[in-house]
């Protein structure tokens, strides 16, 4: 057997806590199925109409896919199990009531925007679910987490800081101190560069999107759960505030890391390279020509949808001509950015897509709807209307840190970022990339793409 390899009792225990984690996430997404009248719709799979039966069945089925969670992520560390989970959910939700139930029940099946928005309940309720299951399934194997006083503190600034930064444009200080209070208690373990601490926290961000942006507010109100597309449409314009409010919760978190082990390590090799060390220089200059190519491959969908003429008027001018010069110095400079907080973070061509991918689409959040109609005077595309507009540049975001990501995977594996012997090299990369895969860096991706997938669901309508 290789070495790391689950054994048969790895796989047997992993997949009993899964079907009682499963059971647990099943109860709580029952709850909301019982609230929003879709359990009669679950019973029909048994071809009968009682909601109890529904509820029965639902559970049973709960903890089927638990233990396919269990037996799938049973390696996975701790608080690193939520973004799986949450991607097992959106997963399900794609398989689940949108292919295999009306299969089940003999309907049609309809994979089409007007489906995806009846079925938003049930989205929601799926990713609750994943996320329920995960939590449970990390108490399950490890018991009550350890967290110490530092960290908590540190939460406790982090959040309530990236919450100030967005008043101006939103009233988020609530949330921010209880982004801040949720950040530590699941991440406190992880030591991790600045770049992957941002991505992490955006897809923190949707999920507390969900529950305090989305769901809190009705419930506080004494109404019903109410996860429509009507009420998902009026929410959708804080969902920019609460990603950037993740972003920057996970971002001072993080620097507050590095700061206390600068003040309170005395082992300097306990302090671990975050990023953007002495070999900048070679990361300038691979980002300068990733973000170029990257950047031309975005100018074709700027061009195509008038994009280029609003960028010209960052620089007071007009015209696509213009616009396309400073669209490509702004793509190079963003391309030096992530040289250097993803240095050393990808170690093949899927990761460094995976994190390309997932930059970008924090550019389209920051900038697309965040800096540039600022900066133009205008008012942040931060409404459904104005986010579904922007829906062409989200496209234009994917695609640029795509080839960004692809490219300087590319550059700097052929210049050995490790600056070690060949053989040393090659081994340092296999434990970091198990390391990598034994976290969330893969969830967070597949979470990232299903959020932008999404924007139309969110969005559509009026």
């Amino acid at each position: 057997m290789r070495e790391n390899e689950p054994t048969r009792d790895d796989l047997v225990g992993g997949a009993w806590r899964g079907a009682v984690a499963g059971v647990a996430g099943g109860l709580v997404f029952g709850a909301c199925m019982a609230s929003y009248g879709s359990l009669p719709t679950v019973a029909s799979i048994v071809r009968v109409s009682s909601p109890y039966a529904g509820f029965a069945v639902h559970l049973v089925i709960a903890a089927v896919i638990g233990t396919g969670f269990g037996i799938l992520a049973g390696r996975v560390r701790g608080g690193e199990l939520l973004f799986w989970g949450v991607m097992y959910g959106g997963f399900w939700w794609f398989l689940g009531p949108q292919t295999l139930l009306p299969l089940l029940t003999g309907e049609p099946v309809t994979w089409d925007l007007a489906a995806a928005q009846r079925l938003l309940p049930s989205l929601y309720g799926h990713l609750a679910y994943g996320a329920v299951t995960a939590l449970a399934f990390a108490l399950l194997g490890r018991g009550r987490p350890d967290i110490g006083l530092r960290p908590v503190l540190r939460g406790l600034v982090a959040g309530p800081a990236a919450a100030l930064v967005l008043l101006p444009a939103s009233n988020l200080l609530v949330a921010g101190i209880v982004a801040g209070i949720g950040y530590p208690l699941l991440f406190s373990g992880r030591r991790e560069g600045t770049g992957p601490a941002l991505i992490r926290g955006t897809v923190y961000g949707f999920v507390v999107w969900v529950a305090a942006g989305l769901t809190a507010p009705p419930l506080l109100r004494g109404d019903d759960l109410d996860w429509s597309a009507a009420a998902t449409r009026t929410a959708v314009g804080s969902l920019p505030g609460y990603l950037l409010l993740g972003a920057g919760t996970a971002l001072v978190f993080s620097w507050l890391g590095l700061l206390s082990r600068l003040l309170f390590v005395d082992d300097v090799r306990r302090l671990h390279d975050e990023g953007a060390g002495a070999h900048g220089l070679h990361a300038t200059g691979f980002g300068i020509l990733a973000g170029l190519l990257g950047g031309s491959v975005f100018a074709l969908v700027w061009w195509r949808s008038g994009g280029l003429v609003q960028v010209a008027g960052l620089v007071g001018g007009h015209g696509p001509v213009l616009g396309l010069i400073v669209h490509l110095v702004i793509a190079q400079l963003i391309g030096v950015s992530y040289a250097l907080l993803f240095r050393r973070r990808a170690f093949d061509l899927a990761s460094g897509i995976g994190w390309g991918v997932s930059y970008g689409f924090l550019w389209w959040v920051l900038g697309a709807l965040t800096l540039l109609p600022a900066l133009l005077g205008l008012p942040l595309r931060w409404n459904a209307a104005a986010i579904s507009t922007a829906f062409p540049s989200l496209v234009g975001h994917l695609a640029y840190g795509a080839v960004l990501g692809a490219i300087h995977q590319y550059l700097e594996n052929r210049v050995n970022p490790w600056w070690v012997t060949r053989g040393e090299a090659e081994t340092a990369r296999v434990v970091a990339r198990r390391e990598q895969a034994l976290g969330s860096a893969p969830a967070l991706w597949m979470v990232t793409v299903l959020i932008a997938v999404a924007v139309p669901v969110f969005t559509a309508g009026g």
